[in-house]
């Protein structure tokens, strides 16, 4: 799955995403994108501000539901990424 093909799945969805960490450990994470589930934006919160920067194309920048906190993973790491199943 291509990162545009993931980010519109986040932007329309609950992802579950089970990826290997940078140290080697394995991950599942449940996701988001979706506009009604992330939190407000914050001034002391940089990710959440709506300023023009480089995106970084091996990073995918998420709202963990579980954790209720922003979480990154690489593209290149993602070993599944499936929608939650409602």
């Amino acid at each position: 799955m291509t990162r545009d093909e993931m980010m519109t799945q986040l932007k329309e969805n609950v992802c579950v995403v089970e990826f290997e960490k940078v140290n080697g450990d394995k991950r599942v994470m449940t996701c988001t994108l979706q506009e009604s589930v992330l939190p407000p934006a914050k001034k002391d919160e940089p990710i959440t501000q709506k300023k023009v920067r480089e995106v970084n194309q091996e990073v995918v920048s998420v709202w963990d539901t579980t954790a209720e906190g922003w979480r990154s993973f690489r593209v290149e790491n993602v070993l599944k990424f499936d929608v939650e199943k409602k």
